[in-house]
C-alpha cells in the first residue's frame, strides 16, 4: 500500500491554507501555534517541497500549495460530509444569514431556486435587521455585509466592486431646467445610505465638485427606500450602479454620465470557525460562483 502523510498533517495544511495565518489555523484546531507549524511542515518534508511563502504576518501559498490545496480540500471536506451525515440526526441544513433588504431582493432571491435544485437539504433563515458582522456567532452563522473592508480576524470574500452612480427621476433631464452639470448639485436635495456616507464624498472628489454643497442631505438606512424616493423626485441618490441596473426602473435615470469606483463592497463575512460547518460553506462556494462571478457596475 502506497505510504501516505499524516492526517493530522494534511488537516493542518488544509486550515493554514485556507486562513491565511497559522494562528487562526491553530486556534480553530485547538493547537498552539507551534504545533500547527511543525505538522506543516511534516507534510511539507513528506512531499519534498515547500508549500507557502512565509511572511511576517501571513502565510500566502506557492504555486505548489495551491495546486495540493485544489487536490486535498475537497478530499478533505468529503470525509467531513461523510462524519456529518453519519452523525446527524436530520437531512436538513439550516443556515443563518444576515443580508441587507435591497441585496437580498436584487441580487439573492433570483437565484435561490438554482441554490434549492442544487443542495435541498440547505435551508435560509434570513436575518435584514443590519449590523450583521457585529452579530455573528450571536444569532448569525454568516453576513453578506456592505462595508470598506473587514476585520482580517474574520473570514471574508468580495462580492464585487462597483461604481458609485447618480440617480435621480427621469424629469431631471427632461424639464424645463435639465441637471446635467455637477454644479447644480447645489439645488438638490441629495439621498446618502447612512453606512455609505464617503459615497458621496468620493464622487465629488472625481467630479472636482468638492466645494459644492447641496440644498440638503437626507440619510436613508434602506437602499429600497432610497431608489424609491429617487423615483418619486425626492432627490438624487448616490447609490452603486449595480442597483440602478437591476431595478429596471423606467423612472429612473443615471446623471451626469461619470463613474466613479464606490469606497464599498458587498462582502461574505463569517467567523473562521464557522466556516467549517457544511451549511456555510455549501452556501459559500454557491454564492461565489453563481452570484460573485455576475459583473457588478
Amino acid at each position: 500500500m502506497r505510504r501516505l502523510p499524516p492526517l493530522t498533517a494534511v488537516e493542518a495544511f488544509v486550515q493554514a491554507a485556507r486562513l491565511g495565518s497559522i494562528k487562526a489555523a491553530a486556534q480553530e484546531l485547538a493547537l498552539s501555534a507551534p504545533a500547527l507549524s511543525r505538522r506543516v511542515q511534516t507534510l511539507e518534508r513528506f512531499i519534498a517541497k515547500p508549500l507557502f511563502e512565509r511572511r511576517h504576518q501571513a502565510l500566502a501559498l506557492n504555486g505548489d500549495g495551491e495546486r495540493l490545496l485544489a487536490l486535498l480540500a475537497p478530499v478533505m471536506d468529503a470525509m467531513s460530509d461523510a462524519v456529518e451525515a453519519m452523525t446527524s440526526g436530520t437531512e436538513v441544513l439550516r443556515l443563518r444569514l444576515g443580508v441587507l433588504p435591497l441585496y437580498a431582493s436584487q441580487r439573492l432571491f433570483p437565484h435561490l431556486a438554482e441554490l434549492r435544485a442544487k443542495h435541498p437539504e440547505l435551508h435560509l433563515d434570513i436575518d435584514t435587521a443590519g449590523h450583521g458582522v457585529s452579530r455573528l456567532g450571536d444569532g448569525l452563522d454568516a453576513v453578506i455585509a456592505l462595508a470598506r473592508e473587514i476585520d482580517p480576524a474574520l473570514y471574508s470574500r468580495r462580492l464585487d466592486r462597483s461604481s458609485v452612480y447618480v440617480i435621480g427621476n427621469r424629469t431631471l433631464l427632461t424639464g424645463p431646467d435639465p441637471v446635467v452639470r455637477p454644479e447644480q448639485l447645489a439645488m438638490q436635495t441629495v439621498l446618502l445610505h447612512r453606512d455609505m456616507p464617503d459615497t458621496f464624498t468620493a464622487w465629488r472628489a472625481v467630479a472636482g465638485v468638492e466645494d459644492i454643497e447641496p440644498l440638503a442631505i437626507d440619510q436613508f438606512d434602506s437602499g429600497a427606500l432610497m431608489l424609491e424616493a429617487a423615483a418619486q423626485g425626492l432627490g438624487i441618490a448616490f447609490m452603486h450602479g449595480s442597483h440602478f441596473d437591476d431595478a429596471r426602473d423606467e423612472r429612473l435615470v443615471k446623471l451626469f454620465g461619470i463613474d466613479v469606483e464606490s469606497p464599498y463592497s458587498y462582502w461574505f463575512v463569517c467567523r473562521p470557525r464557522a466556516f467549517l460547518q457544511r451549511p456555510v460553506r455549501l452556501f459559500h462556494d454557491w454564492l461565489v460562483k453563481v452570484i460573485a462571478q455576475k459583473p457588478a457596475r
